[in-house]
């Protein structure tokens, strides 16, 4: 994958979507212990995913509705709630669409309560910076490491579903 827009051959042909909240899986279970319409995917490195399904999405949403930081799909107010988890350890909240390799992705991250990685955002029409694309970037910040000819998004394993709900079917 690694410099071609973390996509591989599997992916590439086909769509992907991803909207999701990805943090230390220790962390993420207990920060969502209360929380009934959350489920939870281990990706690798210790690392866990939270889809932001639709009924997820209606839970977390305060009257402000989504499109916080420039996310099509992070709840109103939600964003508060990601800086209160990172108190604990660093969180992600990550969105990706492809569809015959061409799209975007957006990430931002929070750690110690604060947002430590502005709403990164590259779209359909721009390479990703030499610093890798939105998601390998909060990746990175999340502690996660690539091996040569790959990047973290592969590393991880975030190619294995091309939803966001096929990670908890």
């Amino acid at each position: 994958m690694g410099q071609d827009g973390d996509l591989n051959e599997e992916v590439r042909g086909m769509s992907y979507d991803l909207r999701a909240v990805i943090a230390d899986e220790g962390a993420l279970r207990l920060a969502t212990r209360g929380l009934s319409t959350a489920r939870l995917a281990s990706i690798g490195q210790g690392l866990s995913l939270m889809p932001m399904t639709d009924a997820l999405f209606e839970t977390l949403t305060d009257d402000n509705g989504a499109g916080a930081l420039g996310f099509r799909r992070l709840p109103g107010g939600f964003e508060r709630t990601l800086a209160d988890w990172s108190a604990h350890a660093p969180v992600a909240y990550v969105e990706a669409e492809y569809f015959g390799g061409v799209g975007e992705q957006r990430a931002a991250a929070w750690d110690g309560g604060t947002i430590a990685i502005a709403p990164l955002h590259v779209d359909e029409d721009q390479p990703f910076p030499p610093a890798g694309s939105p998601i390998s970037r909060a990746l990175r910040r999340l502690g996660a490491v690539a091996s040569a000819g790959e990047d973290e998004f592969s590393a991880v394993g975030l190619h294995r579903h091309r939803r966001s709900e096929a990670w908890i079917a």
